[in-house]
């Protein structure tokens, strides 16, 4: 809310901002095999294959713009937003991720194993009590996928549901 007002920053500055450092994130953990020219023109370069799954607030919105920069960087980006916002920000956000042919689901994919890495951009560090349908069963499903050591997870601010101030106390 600082930067908000001190400094005259808008919302939608600060995730596109937020989002875009989630994307180079990924990319630090995950990063695109490197591929020659020729192999990328062929389509023979393979593209890590990218889930963010996304809750209704500015988390959300952050992996929304996170979609949109790593499509940019090479990735292979289908977005889960089950709860979208009627805001008009995050509805144009929705737009330039379809735009750039990032996939929007409704619901989580069945197979997380076929995911390179997955976006836990739910909730944020100012989240309170348990979550609720249709997120406890994406998390619980990241989770899975997560300790079977296949998928890497990475999370925008802190793991959803995180108790910031006692950690994970679930």
């Amino acid at each position: 809310a600082e930067l908000m007002s001190t400094l005259g920053f808008s919302l939608e500055q600060l995730m596109e901002l937020a989002g875009l450092s989630v994307a180079e994130a990924v990319y630090q953990v995950l990063p695109p095999p490197q591929t020659s020219p020729s192999a990328a023109e062929s389509g023979n370069g393979v593209k890590p294959k990218i889930l963010l799954v996304c809750g209704p607030g500015n988390n959300g919105g952050d992996g929304l713009v996170a979609a949109r920069h790593l499509k940019f960087f090479g990735y292979d980006c289908v977005v889960v937003y089950p709860k979208q916002s009627s805001k008009q920000h995050f509805v144009n956000l929705v737009q330039q991720c379809k735009d750039v042919d990032v996939s929007v689901l409704e619901e989580m994919p069945a197979d997380l194993n076929e995911y390179d890495g997955i976006v836990d951009a739910i909730f944020g560090f100012s989240f309170k009590g348990a979550p609720r349908e249709p997120f406890a069963t994406a998390l619980q499903q990241m989770i899975e996928a997560q300790q079977k050591g296949k998928v890497a997870v990475i999370s925008v601010d802190v793991p959803s549901g995180w108790n910031v101030d006692e950690g994970d106390v679930a």
